[in-house]
């Protein structure tokens, strides 16, 4: 697995710096307005509630952007990344603002040699993370023993429906597979997903999917508590090219019926003891 971890490291290192000029990640936003908050966290405030004075976690945390949205809503943010591309940029958005986060170079998995274990009364994980994981099972155990006693994990991720669809075609149709496979799905391109004239060259990753309900099940499995679950027919980026639209917020939706599609879900759950 040490090969796919390796190859979706040098990806990401090279995405990094190009989203960070991009105006999807809204930097400068972030510099000249200090409530500005990414659209991400944005659409989740109805469900997140008051995060101030807790001490949070964001794994998979990228450049920051929702990291540092939830430092501006009152938690006591970390960030947890294996890229160390990502948290170049992450540290500099939090420099440029005098924002205190402090960021850690670590694969999810290690996070709790990172951290240690009942440290947080939140864990945040967002969108388009997931699939970078081989083993949900293994994930549900990290989050379990990162949180207190009384701590919730956060998630809002793209929908494994979603997930596995073919993206290319014209009408999409199921393509890849829904419930979570050994061996990852290998990728092979040179862009990504916000707007830029730079092609990549460290184009090669690896991705799973995971069932909703081996997710769930993961997580109760570990002791957590289901307390919230949403489905969304949005999701933050063009998922499906041929067939979405965008709309308020930095969502996109299906043009024709949206009620077709889960797109996106958040998920909220609680360590009871």
């Amino acid at each position: 697995m040490t090969n796919s971890f390796d190859l979706n490291r040098a990806n990401w290192d090279e995405r990094a710096a190009v989203h960070a000029k991009s105006e999807y990640y809204g930097f400068e936003r972030f510099r000249t307005d200090p409530e500005y908050l990414s659209d991400v966290v944005r659409f989740d405030l109805p469900r997140l509630g008051d995060v101030s004075c807790l001490r949070g976690v964001h794994l998979q945390c990228h450049i920051g952007t929702d990291t540092l949205s939830l430092s501006r809503l009152g938690a006591r943010m970390s960030g947890l990344d294996l890229s160390p591309g990502s948290l170049v940029q992450a540290r500099r958005l939090a420099d440029s603002v005098g924002a205190e986060i402090d960021y850690h170079e670590a694969n999810t998995y290690d996070a709790v040699d990172v951290f240690g274990e009942g440290t947080f009364d939140l864990v945040y994980t967002g969108i388009g993370a997931l699939c970078w994981l081989p083993r949900i099972a293994e994930w549900a155990t990290v989050v379990a023993r990162l949180l207190k006693p009384g701590g919730r994990l956060f998630l809002r991720e793209g929908h494994p429906m979603l997930w596995g669809l073919d993206d290319e075609a014209e009408r999409a149709g199921p393509k890849y597979d829904y419930f979570e496979h050994a061996e990852p799905l290998v990728w092979d391109d040179d862009t990504t997903y916000v707007d830029t004239d730079d092609p990549l060259t460290k184009t090669t990753t690896h991705s799973w999917n995971h069932s909703l309900g081996e997710i769930i099940t993961a997580l109760l499995e570990n002791g957590l508590t289901l307390t919230a679950f949403t489905e969304h027919d949005t999701v933050p980026w063009n998922a499906l090219p041929h067939e979405m639209h965008q709309v308020d917020g930095g969502e996109w939706r299906l043009r024709e019926n949206p009620r077709r599609l889960a797109a996106s879900y958040t998920l909220q759950a609680a360590k009871v003891s």
